[in-house]
């Protein structure tokens, strides 16, 4: 796939095991970081070069909207769900799931909501963060 502008990334996020509730329209931006760690394993009698082992993975993910306090939208969604097991699912555009457009997908627990963020004559936006939970991250083509 060729390079693109991110101009049209789908997220959706419920509780846990819920259904699904499309805050697409109000992403600004988003970011998922996926890691691992690589826990020194270096001894006596090594080769001079530290020494590592495969560790844990670990996943997070932050989505700046725009608020919106209406029904089925983002204040309403987000804030009961703080602390608690979500489901979310983010790719980087709303097209059907492909090569091209894979779809990430976990259970994580939202850790971070601002539910009101700006200064007099700013757009009221929020940030929320979700960090691995219960799932690994999944990517699906």
């Amino acid at each position: 796939m060729a390079a693109f502008v991110l101009l049209d990334a789908a997220v959706t996020i419920c509780a846990a095991g819920g259904s699904p509730v499309d805050l697409s329209d109000h992403v600004r931006s988003v970011t998922i970081d996926y890691s691992a760690e690589a826990p020194e394993s270096t001894a006596m009698g090594g080769t001079g070069t530290k020494q590592r082992l495969p560790g844990l993975k670990d996943w997070k993910i932050d989505v700046e909207f725009n608020q919106d306090y209406a029904a089925a939208n983002v204040g309403v969604t987000l804030f009961p769900l703080v602390g608690a097991a979500v489901d979310i699912n983010v790719c980087a555009t709303s097209a059907a799931k492909s090569a091209t457009n894979p779809h990430y997908t976990g259970t994580g627990i939202l850790t971070k909501y601002n539910p009101l963020s700006g200064k007099v004559g700013d757009v009221n936006t929020t940030k929320c963060e979700i960090v691995a939970g219960t799932t690994i991250l999944t990517q699906d083509v």
